[in-house]
């Protein structure tokens, strides 16, 4: 079975109201979303609208509008914050170069409830592993597409920061985070909420910092712990003197602290519904009519 996500949803909503204040979306986010849109060439008839899911954090537009100019993009935002950050990001967006006369972007926001069926293509870059309720998110994404849409999603696997789990198992400590479901789950969790012919593969980064610091600030930039069995209360100075002096100890001969990142990409389309087994079949007048119409002259021919 899959191992479900312990995901406190009250700290993971303190956490995108922090990133919202952010100048821009992470920068890895903004890595991630430029390898995706490399993979927007599997879809054969380009989505003349697509949602972008969790837009702000997810940093996509850039990369995917340079693959897609003509469609029309909605960004789906979880918080009020982020709705905000998203709606001044379409007014004045960076990646445009701030040039005098540049086109608008042709976006809009939306609340978190989008209409069934909205959108030809869904992009959620990054979104996954942040969820509260992630078979949840799933449904909400197979509802929003349109039969035969495109799902086009990443998130991160279980071999993603290792080396800082080792650092707290060696300590004694808690995980530092929740933990990561692996990408063959995640596909049958895609088949279980009716999206069909799922696709999954992975990549691993390895990011490197001069010193634990600078890493720690990295990770606070890119999320936070949001497990709901992390212990409660403040940590003390000591303590992050501790994990400091255990991260610096891990240097390579080179000085520099090295963690690996599990890129996980997931592709799927929403299958038309199946009548479930045993349920009557429904068959239109006009559907009978032009059946014996084809039989007769079928008859004629013999």
């Amino acid at each position: 079975m899959p191992q479900t996500p312990r995901i406190d949803g009250r700290a993971a909503a303190r956490l995108l109201d922090r990133l919202a204040q952010a100048e821009r979306a992470p920068w890895l986010h903004q890595e991630v979303a430029r390898r995706m849109a490399e993979r927007l060439p599997l879809i054969k008839q380009a989505p003349a609208n697509w949602l972008d899911w969790w837009a702000f954090t997810g940093g996509g537009p850039a990369a995917v509008e340079a693959a897609l100019p003509h469609a029309r993009r909605t960004a789906v935002e979880p918080t009020a914050a982020l709705r905000e950050r998203s709606a001044l990001a379409i007014r004045r967006p960076w990646w445009r170069g701030w040039m005098p006369g540049a086109a608008p972007s042709a976006s809009v926001v939306v609340e978190p409830d989008v209409p069934a069926g909205a959108a030809q293509m869904l992009w959620a870059n990054m979104v996954l592993h942040l969820a509260a309720d992630p078979v949840g998110q799933m449904a909400q994404w197979q509802r929003a597409l349109a039969v035969d849409g495109f799902l086009m999603f990443s998130t991160v696997g279980p071999d993603t920061l290792l080396e800082l789990r080792e650092v707290y198992r060696d300590a004694g400590w808690p995980a530092p985070h929740p933990p990561f479901v692996d990408m063959h789950d995640v596909g049958d969790q895609l088949v279980q909420q009716g999206f069909a012919d799922p696709v999954m593969d992975q990549e691993t980064l390895r990011l490197h910092w001069s010193t634990p610091e600078a890493l720690l600030a990295e990770l606070r930039g890119l999320g936070a712990n949001l497990d709901g069995d992390r212990p409660a209360g403040l940590r003390t100075p000591r303590w992050r003197r501790r994990l400091l002096d255990a991260l610096r100890a891990r240097a390579g001969a080179d000085g520099r602290i090295t963690l690996r990142f599990e890129l996980v990409y997931g592709h799927a389309f929403k299958a038309a519904p199946r009548p479930a087994p045993g349920a009557p079949a429904t068959v239109s007048l006009d559907q009978v009519r032009a059946s014996l119409a084809a039989h007769r002259r079928g008859a004629k021919d013999l």
